[in-house]
């Protein structure tokens, strides 16, 4: 199955006073270490609305091989808006989508991986009695949300999808804690400093140098999603000559061609994976996901009791 994040980071951080995305927790933000977690968890496409400061934060995650989509509305509509952005987005691109606002930061890739073993259609973390964050939604669901009034926001529309709520007991009180003020903020950080260590895992592929790895791979998704590089790059930050280069560099390397190239006409040209690209990009993802497990595996033999 297909999974996809989505995360919503468009409002103005009014109560907190700073923009909350930015703002450290550890020696990272809080917008990387969300992404962080739902990297280590395996998620498949991680999708992030932005709204006010989006060129800021756009920039500041450009290097993390995700895609970006604004609420130009920001000022004006509410967070069910930008959560309906990123539905529209992912239709028919995942089966299951686990949503969060950016300022949860601090739930575990361990309760990612519980709330997608349940194979709830729609499903929260629960602590201590109390629900949290990440929410699973199936993509069967994407439809009736949509067409919701937004009475309530999310929490009403999914209230009224006909899907029952499936709470998942998880030892994780990172699925509680968020940043909405600075008191928040200031029990967030001392949350974090008793937080479980974690193994995190990067797949590269190398010679002499690495010449395959998540972004690249992201970036060949969005090829063969959008037939147009210059439109993946966009959706990633990432000048077109830069997309170019990478993917040259790529092909150079496996000597293959992997994006093939039509030219413009009355429609425009476009481009899209080759068969090679195909093969290469899933034999990747699958390779990724067993280092992954086989990881966290090993982890466990070695600190599970230490940590």
């Amino acid at each position: 199955m297909k999974t996809a994040a989505l995360i919503v980071a468009a409002g103005m951080s009014s109560r907190m006073g700073e923009f909350k995305p930015m703002l450290n927790i550890g020696s990272i933000s809080i917008a990387q270490r969300v992404v962080a977690t739902f990297q280590q968890a395996g998620v498949d496409r991680i999708v992030m609305v932005t709204g006010y400061n989006a060129p800021l934060l756009e920039h500041h995650l450009s290097g993390n091989g995700i895609v970006f989509l604004r609420n130009e509305a920001y000022e004006t509509t509410q967070m069910f808006d930008s959560v309906c952005i990123g539905l529209r987005y992912l239709q028919g691109k995942c089966d299951r989508i686990l949503f969060t606002p950016v300022d949860i930061p601090l739930f575990t890739a361990a309760t990612v991986q519980t709330l997608l073993e349940s194979n709830a259609k729609l499903a929260s973390p629960v602590f201590e009695g109390k629900i949290g964050h990440p929410t699973l939604i199936s993509a069967e669901l994407i439809d009736s949300i949509l067409e919701d009034g937004g009475e309530q926001g999310l929490k009403g529309a999914l209230a009224r999808c006909g899907e029952t709520m499936v709470s998942v007991p998880v030892p994780d009180g990172g699925v509680l804690h968020d940043a909405d003020t600075p008191e928040d903020y200031r029990a967030l950080l001392s949350y974090h400093n008793r937080q479980l260590v974690r193994p995190v895992i990067s797949v590269s592929l190398a010679r002499e140098k690495p010449f395959f790895d998540a972004r690249t791979a992201m970036l060949l998704r969005l090829v063969e999603e959008t037939h147009s590089v210059r439109t993946a790059c966009q959706r990633m930050q990432m000048s077109y000559s830069s997309g170019w280069n990478v993917i040259r560099a790529l092909e150079s390397q496996l000597k293959r061609t992997l994006i093939s190239r039509s030219q413009g006409g009355a429609g425009g040209g476009s481009s899209n994976l080759t068969e090679d690209g195909r093969r290469f990009l899933q034999q990747y993802e699958e390779f990724t996901a067993k280092v992954r497990n086989s990881a966290m595996e090993i982890y466990d033999q070695y600190f599970q009791e230490l940590f």
